[in-house]
């Protein structure tokens, strides 16, 4: 079942939000209450991605909401776009990683690395849905260690030839466009555009999952791929490429955490107020408040660190070790309260019928992805000993 949703602002963060926010919010929120919260279930249970959701987020802004409008996005700040991932999670983590994809790794990139006729040509249909895009970066040796990618690209005079394999990548069974980092002949990490039909290109679905059940996961393999040299990005070399589309990414994660975390409070608190035992509320038993109290305190707190880190990258202040403890912060913190909110609701918080154990599994990833939680405390660590401790 579904209760009302009643998001919790304990401090008045709304006061600190300007009407456009509020509106954004808005309109997202009834439309996941109205398109996600009904099927979210039924596709997680079923290992389904909804695909009719694509048009719908082009419809409502959802795909790049910072670009500029002449590039099809919307032109919002950044705070907007945190408001949205926060919104899509509150209905699936999968649902926000759609998102977070197309708009960070895939809408990001070209706009900030590509040349003009890349924009045109691709960023108006990813805002609209039209198109669909994934990210490859992540291989099946190297995944903290990006900069070891085994992905390569050989000039061969009229085009780039293409070879190697991605794995874990979001959106790559549906999407039309890869984004693809991959060292050229000199070891330098060059990014460029993968097109869905070039000869030698392939995406195979990833099986047996627990979690992010209701998202398309999947490969990218390329077989002497063919990428026309206007495919390539021109005015990025080395990890910095990558590593600025993650920071967009994390920056979105970290909104969109408290979303799923939000989500199992509230379900946990009006579930607790309706549960009776030995003939009352088990909101009135002590235990079940601390759980209850502890839970909004650490949403509030996330929600104060996001509004921040919003502000700040609202005036390009925000640095990368401010994003990664922000996002590895969130993200634990949503995975405690989805278990601890499970808790409260017993046996029934196992099934389908209340979202916690689906939220649990979703952050199980999620805590994984876009940076470890492990490597986010070194990122931390080297920026206040100046020592890295992963290299």
């Amino acid at each position: 079942m579904s209760y009302p949703y009643l998001a919790p602002d304990y401090f008045q963060l709304d006061d600190l939000l300007t009407d456009e926010h509020k509106i954004v919010r808005s309109a997202i929120r009834d439309w996941v209450t109205r398109s996600i919260i009904p099927i979210i279930d039924q596709a997680a249970q079923n290992n389904e991605f909804p695909v009719r959701i694509i048009k719908e987020l082009g419809e409502l802004g959802a795909f790049g909401p910072f670009i500029p409008q002449e590039y099809g996005g919307a032109g919002l700040d950044h705070i907007s776009y945190g408001l949205i991932m926060t919104e899509l999670e509150r209905g699936d983590s999968a649902i926000r990683s759609t998102a977070s994809v197309q708009t960070s790794l895939v809408m990001y990139p070209i706009f900030t690395f590509g040349t003009e006729d890349q924009k045109r040509k691709y960023l108006p249909l990813l805002a609209s849905g039209e198109m669909t895009g994934c990210f490859g970066l992540t291989e099946p040796n190297h995944g903290s260690d990006p900069g070891s990618m085994e992905t390569r690209i050989e000039d061969k005079g009229d085009y780039f030839l293409l070879n190697g394999a991605k794995m874990w990548i979001t959106n790559s069974p549906i999407a039309d466009i890869a984004v693809v980092w991959a060292k050229d002949e000199k070891g330098m990490v060059r990014g460029l555009i993968a097109e869905k039909g070039m000869a030698g290109f392939s995406a195979p679905k990833t099986h047996n999952k627990w979690s992010l059940r209701a998202s398309e996961t999947g490969e990218l393999v390329f077989d002497n791929v063919k990428i026309p040299k206007e495919n390539i990005f021109p005015n990025i070399r080395g990890l910095k490429g990558p590593l600025m589309c993650l920071n967009s990414a994390r920056y979105g994660i970290a909104w969109g955490a408290i979303g799923a975390a939000m989500d199992c409070y509230n379900t946990a608190l009006q579930y607790s107020l309706e549960r009776k035992q030995f003939s009352k509320p088990i909101a009135s038993f002590q235990l079940q408040q601390k759980k209850l109290a502890e839970m909004l305190t650490e949403i509030t707190k996330a929600q104060l660190l996001a509004w921040r880190l919003g502000t700040l990258k609202n005036a390009n202040k925000a640095s990368p070790a401010q994003i990664s403890m922000a996002k590895r912060n969130n993200v634990k913190m949503a995975l405690d309260i989805a278990r601890e909110s499970r808790q409260i609701l017993g046996a029934m918080g196992i099934t389908g019928d209340f979202p916690m154990m689906r939220h649990m599994m979703n952050l199980e990833s999620v805590i994984t992805y876009e940076g470890t939680h492990d490597i986010h405390l070194l990122i931390t660590g080297n920026d206040i000993t100046g020592i890295a401790a992963f290299e």
